[in-house]
């Protein structure tokens, strides 16, 4: 038999998986086994390395019983260590005759100066640092309230009910319309309701978690600026206590909107739309789901009671003074404000110099930050019981890093210790390293690690499609070079949880983005986000998202191919009757065969080959002996590669099942496999791949992903009743 090339620098290998690391997430004081994977006789000395390069610990060649898998190719080194109080930082050196590779978490390289200094891809121990386990490579369903399903018209927003940043608000005449740049004061009807009645939908798709965009009283559509973080908005909930009333054309101020008033302060309509949500969350967990809330903390509204600029709260029974109207205030130190130099009402901070947005002023108030505090507690507490926060801005809050800091650290504090089970999940762009280190968030929405990666190589647009890079597209190299660097950023604990999306309510819609179209609503107009699209470049990016390190992460209605440029375009209703019922099943597919087939969800992974336009990598397990291969073809033609799949410790001869394949048409499935899935799915006799001499040569169609994996029992039937 041909013997096999091993390259050190593909067949060096180690992760931060139960296999290289033992307990992956230890507390100070254990004992923790680390390991490196080798070429087989290759190495003279293997060294873990800690402390700057200052200490370089000797690793012993492993037994080989407990190498079974790979085996023929590799040996093992390990050692043990204490795991420390702080942060440790290591990686791996391995001697063999005339060179030093090192071994981190970016991969294998040449070390040529002798010197193995810490590097931020260095492999890293966080005592105590633990996510919880429901949290780690979940799949996530992103829900923006108003345009998801109209459940209830009795609390639909009405037309002129009040005035709102320029304008009096405005109920949508078409469920179907497309946004406009006033989006804002513009409602669909969407509601908590309306999220009830679909959660039987929503859990057939293989959701395990639901993310709630702000469901909070506010007065704009994406309630991003709270109103009253105590309560629900009844909008999205109950409203019993009613009157009839519209805003004359000439009326500005909302002390002429008794309806909007009586709505949202009404506390039979508070209490319902609260009890509306317990039975919201209840309903959930009876699925086997999760429910994460969305926490705006850096700023409020301005129709927020504490502030209440509006005058909503002004004189009624049960509210306080808000600090726009007395210095006397009791929310006064709430916000920074400033003497109106002209003698007219006192300024104050506003987030990016937004008045409808006041920045909350924590450094100047205890009394903020303990109520702050009292909302993270109660909502994730009996009997609201949501399962954690979504942080909106999180890296703004407060004045300074420092201070945001260490609010952070007190939130996280009170929110586990009334929740230990409570996920903290954080809006960040940027490297969030330093907020990642076990006594902060848990994790974040993955922009650096995944939704900027690949729309780069299956788009080459930016993520909210102001602009290309065409040194990116098609870029197999920049791509696993670029996941790797940025991944790497992230502690494994927050890898896994991380939230990798395509889309969301921020960015264009990634189907919008397989056109190439540079522009927004207002240069190219609504209509252009649909023309050009490409259905076989999604599936692609969706058939990558499923099989990816993290919490694969659906924003609403992308399963049923909605398009749209950034905000607000992107925040269009769900297309109810009218969804691609083709897209809806890939889904299924793919959230399907990661239950089917662990591998696919929590193995190693690995690039196997990258070239222009093409990738493929592995998932596999070496205790099992399970692996998988994905790969994907972004160009115009069909295309053959080679994929060495000794890297993935299987063995010479193997053979890989082909257990799905999406290409221009929808996707091809094995004749037996899923069988209710049946919208744009081809059936096909089992097909099998083997690999010879370690080494599995494939052909793919043009624009088509492909997934094969080692046969193994399947667990049970994957299928979502």
């Amino acid at each position: 038999m041909k013997e096999i090339h091993i390259d050190p620098i593909r067949a060096i290998f180690s992760d931060e998986g139960p296999r290289y690391r033992s307990p992956v997430s230890p507390n100070s004081g254990d004992t923790v086994r680390l390991s490196v994977r080798v070429p087989k006789g290759c190495a003279e000395r293997v060294f873990l390395s800690l402390k700057d390069g200052k200490e370089d610990l000797p690793m012993s060649l492993a037994e080989p019983s407990d190498t079974a898998h790979g085996s023929e190719y590799f040996d093992r080194y390990e050692t043990s260590i204490v795991c420390p109080e702080a942060e440790l930082s290591y990686r791996f050196l391995i001697h063999t005759k005339d060179k030093i590779y090192l071994c981190n978490r970016t991969g294998v390289s040449l070390l040529r100066d002798g010197l193995s200094a810490v590097s931020p891809a260095d492999f890293r121990i966080l005592p105590a640092f633990h996510v919880p386990e429901w949290a780690k490579n979940a799949v996530m369903y992103q829900i923006f309230p108003d345009r998801f399903c109209n459940g209830d018209e009795t609390n639909d927003v009405t037309r002129n009910e009040y005035y709102y940043t320029g304008g009096h608000v405005k109920k949508a005449q078409d469920w179907n319309e497309p946004p406009t740049d006033t989006d804002y004061r513009c409602f669909y009807g969407g509601d908590l309701r309306g999220i009830l009645d679909k959660l039987d939908y929503i859990r057939s798709l293989g959701v395990e978690v639901i993310y709630l965009n702000p469901i909070f009283v506010s007065p704009s559509s994406h309630k991003y600026d709270a109103q009253d973080y105590d309560h629900i908005d009844p909008h999205l909930g109950k409203i019993r206590d009613d009157v009839t009333h519209e805003m004359q054309a000439w009326e500005t101020h909302n002390g002429f909107a008794p309806k909007y008033i009586r709505r949202v302060t009404s506390k039979e309509n508070l209490d319902g739309s609260d009890a509306l949500f317990i039975l919201l969350t209840r309903e959930i967990h009876k699925r086997g789901m999760r429910v994460i809330l969305d926490g705006v903390f850096n700023h409020c509204g301005s129709f927020h009671k504490w502030m209440d600029r509006e005058g909503i709260y002004r004189g009624r029974e049960g509210f306080l003074c808000g600090a726009y109207h007395s210095k006397d205030s009791p929310y006064r130190s709430y916000f920074d404000f400033k003497e109106d130099p002209r003698g007219g009402s006192d300024l104050y901070e506003g987030w990016w110099g937004h008045d409808t947005l006041p920045k909350l002023n924590y450094e100047s108030s205890e009394a903020l930050v303990e109520e702050i505090l009292r909302i993270g507690e109660k909502w994730v507490s009996p009997p609201y019981s949501a399962d954690g926060w979504r942080l909106d801005v999180a890296a703004d809050l407060g004045h300074s890093t420092e201070y945001n800091h260490s609010f952070w650290k007190r939130f996280r504090a009170r929110v586990k210790g009334a929740n230990p089970d409570a996920v903290i999940l954080a809006e960040h762009y940027g490297s969030p390293r330093d907020f990642l280190l076990g006594d902060e968030w848990d994790t974040v929405m993955n922009y650096d690690a995944f939704m900027e990666p690949v729309t780069f190589f299956l788009t080459g647009m930016e993520k909210h499609s102001d602009g290309m890079r065409e040194d990116l597209y098609q870029n197999g190299d920049a791509f696993f070079s670029l996941m790797l660097e940025k991944m790497a950023h992230l502690p494994r604990e927050s890898l896994l949880s991380a939230m990798n999306e395509l889309s969301n309510h921020d960015h264009s819609r990634f189907l919008t983005r397989t056109n190439r179209t540079v522009g927004r609503i207002h240069s190219v107009g609504s209509e252009a986000a649909s023309r050009g699209i490409n259905k076989a470049v999604f599936r692609e990016a969706v058939t990558i998202q499923m099989t990816w390190q993290g919490s694969p992460t659906i924003y609403y209605a992308d399963e049923a191919g909605q398009v749209g440029f950034t905000d607000p375009d992107c925040r269009r209703t769900y297309p109810w009757g009218r969804e691609d019922l083709g897209l809806i099943d890939l889904h299924r597919a793919l959230t399907s065969l990661r239950r089917l087939c662990p591998v696919l969800k929590n193995g190693s992974l690995k690039p196997l080959f990258s070239d222009f336009g093409l990738i493929a990598y592995g998932r596999f397990d070496e205790y099992t002996g399970n692996g998988a291969v994905i790969a994907v073809n972004n160009t115009e033609e069909s295309r053959a590669l080679t994929v060495p799949v000794w890297e993935l410790s299987l063995p010479r001869t193997v053979s890989l099942e082909e257990i799905f394949l999406s290409d221009r048409q929808g996707i091809v499935l094995p004749e037996a496999l899923l069988p209710s899935l049946t919208h744009d799915v081809r059936r096909v006799p089992p097909v099998t791949h083997t690999a010879e001499n370690g080494v599995l040569s494939l052909k793919i169609p043009p624009l088509s992903s492909v997934i094969l994996v080692t046969p193994q029992k399947m667990k049970g039937s994957a299928e979502t009743k």
